[in-house]
């Protein structure tokens, strides 16, 4: 009875783990949404997200050296592309719309189409698209546009705002799609170093010109909130979750991992109503739930 009882358990794990990893990488990344509302009063966003880079430098760069990690030879310039277009262009839009006042949980529903947007494109990798993920193309669509139309009215939802939420899924999309088509395999570690240092090389001049960033950081606040916004960002985020991203595009193709994303909007809309009180009429719910609905008619099998 005993042997039984722990063959059961053990292929409860088995069947549990793949599992585990995709949903732990979910609830993550949607903490993403959320950090940039708690760290964004005390620092212009482009600035904020440079700490964040150098942050990760700091934490990796010894480790790498220290455990004599392998450098990706040959692969150098498509990992910075990768990591220009995932980390720089996806956050810089993110944050620079959500410091507009884009509420947190409508850019995750935004860029939380890009499983949508990364099927349709599924030739350019050598993977097909089927006619039920066409149709999911439309309600992904037709949700977002509800979702939207329902927050039409909110303070600091600009055309602007919205843009920029739009560059973050195109960035998004075609750095996972670069990666996997380009340089699917290489150490975590060290790769990691090379694509916050390109980022820091392409935001740093915009956070001079645009926000005035000088040495002293005379943008910043540094309170209780700021810092812990940033250790969060550096620790859980830029590490923790990109790493977790990096592993699962190594495991899937490039549609079953961007699908995870499908979970993100509603993620972080139950975070950000529990956490500022952010409200969504029956209409926006709606919105969600056929934008969720579209992306399930993409991904799955």
């Amino acid at each position: 009875m005993s042997n039984v009882s722990t063959s059961s358990k053990s292929g409860l794990l088995a069947t549990m783990a793949p599992m585990a990893l995709p949903a732990f990488f979910v609830l993550l990344w949607s903490t993403g949404f959320i950090v940039a509302k708690f760290g964004l009063p005390y620092a212009p966003p482009l600035t904020f997200l440079l700490l964040r880079f150098l942050g990760v430098l700091v934490i990796l760069l010894p480790l790498v050296l220290l455990l004599r990690a392998p450098w990706p030879v040959g692969q150098l310039r498509q990992i910075a592309v990768a990591g220009i277009l995932m980390q720089a262009g996806y956050l810089a839009g993110v944050w620079c719309a959500i410091k507009l006042g884009m509420p947190a949980g409508l850019s995750a529903l935004i860029v939380g189409m890009q499983p949508v947007l990364t099927a349709c494109a599924a030739p350019l990798i050598g993977e097909s698209v089927r006619p039920r993920q066409w149709l999911g193309l439309f309600f992904g669509l037709l949700g977002v546009a509800m979702v939207v139309y329902a927050k039409i009215n909110l303070v600091g939802l600009s055309v602007t705002s919205v843009l920029l939420c739009v560059f973050a899924l195109l960035s998004m999309t075609a750095g996972t799609m670069f990666q996997k088509r380009h340089c699917p395999q290489f150490d975590l570690r060290t790769g990691t170093v090379v694509q916050f240092s390109a980022s820091i090389v392409v935001v740093l001049p915009f956070a001079w010109y645009f926000e005035g960033l000088d040495w002293q950081l005379s943008q910043v606040q540094w309170t209780g909130n700021f810092i812990g916004a940033l250790l969060w960002s550096v620790l859980v985020l830029s590490i923790g979750a990109i790493f977790l991203l990096f592993a699962l595009i190594r495991r899937s193709d490039a549609t079953k991992v961007t699908g995870l994303l499908y979970l993100t909007p509603p993620t972080t809309a139950v975070m950000a109503w529990i956490m500022f009180g952010e409200a969504f009429n029956l209409l926006g719910v709606a919105g969600m739930l056929v934008a969720v609905l579209g992306v399930l008619f993409v991904v799955r099998k």
